[in-house]
């Protein structure tokens, strides 16, 4: 094993995974400190803001799969490592240890930091984020996670959807990347503060969002992506740990 130590923000489940190519699946969360960028609608500014470094625990790799084993009861299932972005940690360790014992992983990332180790998951999502974020792609980067990949995970691509120009960014993420599949999804204009695991959400706004969304798709006749919302959004709101 590495002797290095991953920044954990958060350890939780058997929950679902709420979003994206493994809507519904039974998981475990493992999400990890620190990210290189800052979203202006973050709904994860606990795992981060440098203000709530202190909240990061350093933990082995041995310590992290422990906690992991006893929230699974010890049965395979699939362990989702996220963030911040997880793709800054040294996660290549835990993967190995995970896969000897029968688990699955699967890892989310903007695709701003390419990993070795990106071949040995099971399931990769990109997701670059679009221009509501306050953020700009490097899709050079994104084709270097791409080439790091190849061969090895299920890959899927993920775009958060506000307005206008997030739906175009969207379409040019499926122009550049026919062949991978494409998931959109409305975004939480109401993401919680990070000090606050409860915060009030406008979840009829958010249900508008993912009609427009709809109406978008059909009426452009743009077929191949597929719409889906935040499912723990709509059955726990802003709440943390689900």
């Amino acid at each position: 094993m590495s002797g290095e130590t991953i920044r954990v923000s958060e350890i939780f489940g058997p929950t679902i995974q709420g979003e994206g190519a493994l809507i519904g699946l039974p998981t475990v969360f493992v999400r990890t400190g620190g990210c290189d960028y800052r979203c202006s609608w973050c709904d994860s500014l606990h795992a981060v803001d440098s203000a709530f470094r202190d909240q990061w625990i350093p933990m082995s790799t041995e310590a992290i799969w422990q906690e992991v084993t006893k929230l699974s009861a010890g049965r395979p299932m699939t362990v989702s490592l996220s963030g911040g972005n997880p793709a800054i940690q040294p996660l290549g360790p835990l993967i190995e240890l995970g896969h000897s014992q029968g688990y699955r992983f699967a890892l989310e990332t903007q695709g701003s930091v390419a990993r070795n180790w990106f071949r040995d998951l099971d399931v990769l999502v990109l997701s670059p984020k679009p221009p509501s974020s306050g953020m700009l792609t490097d899709w050079d980067q994104v084709d270097n996670c791409l080439r790091l990949a190849a061969g090895g995970p299920e890959i899927a691509l993920k775009i958060v959807v506000f307005d206008d120009d997030d739906y175009a960014f969207a379409q040019e993420a499926g122009q550049r990347y026919p062949y991978i599949p494409l998931y959109l999804q409305p975004g939480n204009h109401t993401p919680p503060p990070p000090d606050d695991d409860d915060a009030r959400i406008d979840i009829d706004g958010v249900m508008d969002r993912m009609h427009w969304l709809v109406e978008k798709v059909t009426a452009d006749g743009w077929f191949a992506p597929r719409v889906l919302p935040q499912l723990h959004v709509l059955l726990w709101g802003n709440k943390r740990g689900v």
